[in-house]
């Protein structure tokens, strides 16, 4: 039951939605309303700018973070992988909005920079050259996610609990991603810089 409890919490706590709740803040704006649509700190650096984004994306970033504090705090072994996961589920399927939410990039990057630091390292700088190379902050997020349970099993061979969550999350945001993959196929996808 208790641990029952805490997946939920950590759902809850993915669920708030911070680019929503910054944009209408301080931007008077429905992120929804705006750009691709999406609650995210990607689009709110598309319709607001960087500080709104930043804002943003820390506000994401804690959520993973704080997950995954929880599940070493109650002992770790399966919270480990349901804890960070219920909140990554949480913020790209938000029950304070109708269950439309992000696309788990940032939240999972909370998640990680607690559970497998050495990891996100690596990921960082392949999310960022993707960047670089094609100006388009969805192919740094689906390289970032398709190489995660690799350099998981690779760095930490021992946290079973571990590489499953990182198989899980390189679902989940790869499928998130679904329509920025189709407009990669199509050639629409907007650089940095476009409008989406």
């Amino acid at each position: 039951m208790r641990e029952f409890l805490l997946v939920i919490l950590c759902y809850l706590i993915g669920s708030i939605p911070f680019s929503y709740i910054i944009s209408r803040q301080f931007g008077r704006v429905d992120i929804r309303q705006r750009g691709s649509g999406n609650v995210g700190a990607t689009n709110v650096l598309r319709t607001m700018g960087i500080g709104y984004a930043l804002l943003s994306a820390v506000g994401d970033i804690l959520k993973g973070v704080v997950a995954a504090w929880i599940a070493l705090q109650a002992g770790g072994g399966v919270l480990l992988l349901l804890c960070p996961l219920a909140a990554v589920v949480g913020h790209c399927y938000p029950v304070f909005l109708k269950f439309k939410g992000g696309k788990g990039v940032a939240t999972s990057a909370g998640a990680l920079l607690l559970l497998t630091p050495a990891v996100l390292g690596w990921l960082f700088l392949a999310f960022v050259a993707s960047i670089i190379i094609f100006r388009m902050v969805s192919v740094g997020s689906i390289t970032a996610a398709v190489l995660v349970p690799f350099l998981t099993i690779f760095l930490y061979p021992h946290q079973p609990f571990v590489i499953t969550l990182t198989l899980f999350l390189a679902l989940l945001v790869t499928y998130r991603h679904r329509d920025n993959i189709n407009r990669l196929r199509n050639g629409t996808e907007p650089r940095i810089g476009e409008k989406a």
